[in-house]
C-alpha cells in the first residue's frame, strides 16, 4: 500500500515484499541490540574515521577489517597510542561493524571489567560471567595498562585471554607501547609470559600518533 504499487503486484510479488521487509526489520533489530548491549564508549562507525596516514591511519588497512574476518579467526587486534589519539574511538568504530556483521561485542574499560569481576566473585557468578565473556564473539578492552594487575587479575586476565585464544577476537586499547606490557604484569611472571604470548605474536597493530583530538570532538 506504501509503494502504492499493490493494484500491480501479484500475490508472490506480494508476498516477496512481505517478507523481504520482515527481513529486514528482524535484521535491523538484532543490530541494534547488539549496539546497545555492547556499551560503547563511542557512538560511532568506520565511515565516520577521516583517514590519516600520519596519524597511523591506513585506510587500506583499516578498512580490510570491515569484513569481520578477523572475528571469525579469533585475531587479535591492539591499538596503541597517547591519550586523546583516538584509541577508543578506533575500536568503538571497529565494534560497531562487527554488530552490524551480526558478531556479539562487549566493550570494557580495564577498571569497569575487574569491579565487575569481583561483585560477581562476591556474588558466586563469576564463572557464569567468565563464559559469558568466552563466548562473545569481540570483547573491546580499553585502558589497557592504566594500573598495574595484582595477582588474582592477572590470574583472571589470563583465564578470559587462555578462554578465547584462536577462537574468538579481542581488541585492546592502550596508551602503553606493546614493549612495556610486561611491567605491568610482573605481579605474575608465568602469566605475563602467557598473556603475551597469546595476544602479541598473533595480533594486527595499530599505532596512533600526533597530539590529542579531544579538542577537536575526536575526529580520527
Amino acid at each position: 500500500m506504501e509503494t502504492r504499487r499493490h493494484a500491480e503486484l501479484s500475490l508472490e510479488d506480494g508476498l516477496k515484499f512481505l517478507l523481504q521487509a520482515e527481513q529486514d526489520g528482524r535484521l535491523a533489530s538484532r543490530q541494534a541490540r547488539l549496539v546497545k548491549e555492547a556499551h560503547f564508549r563511542y557512538q560511532t562507525s568506520l565511515q565516520d574515521i577521516l583517514f590519516d596516514s600520519s596519524r597511523g591511519l591506513d585506510k587500506s588497512k583499516i578498512m580490510s577489517l570491515a569484513t569481520c574476518e578477523y572475528i571469525k579467526q579469533g585475531v587479535p587486534i591492539i591499538i596503541t597510542g597517547p591519550t586523546g589519539a583516538g584509541k577508543s574511538w578506533l575500536a568503538s568504530a571497529l565494534g560497531y561493524q562487527a554488530c552490524l556483521s551480526g558478531f556479539k561485542t562487549s566493550y570494557y574499560g580495564m577498571q569497569k571489567l575487574f569491579e565487575h569481576i569481583t561483585t560477581c566473585r562476591i556474588a558466586g557468578t563469576q564463572y557464569k560471567f567468565f563464559e559469558r565473556l568466552a563466548g562473545t564473539d569481540l570483547l573491546i578492552l580499553d585502558d589497557f595498562g592504566m594500573h598495574v594487575l595484582d595477582s588474582q587479575q592477572m590470574l583472571d586476565f589470563m583465564e578470559i585471554m587462555e578462554d578465547r585464544h584462536g577462537i574468538k577476537s579481542t581488541i585492546i586499547a592502550s596508551q602503553l607501547a606493546v614493549s612495556d606490557w610486561y611491567d605491568i604484569l610482573s605481579a605474575n611472571t608465568t602469566a605475563a609470559d602467557a598473556i603475551l604470548d597469546r595476544i602479541v605474536h598473533t595480533a594486527q597493530r595499530f599505532v596512533l600518533e600526533g597530539d590529542t583530538l579531544r579538542k577537536n570532538e575526536i575526529v580520527l
